[in-house]
């Protein structure tokens, strides 16, 4: 557990009805465990939550 790479929170915590932060496109559970991963998880999380928010929003 590294700790370096940073929380992609933005402090706009509200889930939507598919379980994603409409603030950071994370679930519920990438929420829950992102303390207790390390980098390399982290990583793969930012990755999958740009996806999430290019899908929803094309201009993110």
């Amino acid at each position: 557990m590294s700790g370096m790479i940073p929380s992609p929170c933005v402090s706009v915590c509200s889930m939507n009805e598919e379980d994603l932060c409409i603030g950071c496109h994370r679930n519920s559970r990438e929420i829950r465990e992102w303390m207790l991963m390390d980098d390399t998880e982290r990583h793969e999380v930012i990755e999958i939550a740009s996806q999430r928010a290019k899908k929803n929003n094309p201009f993110a």
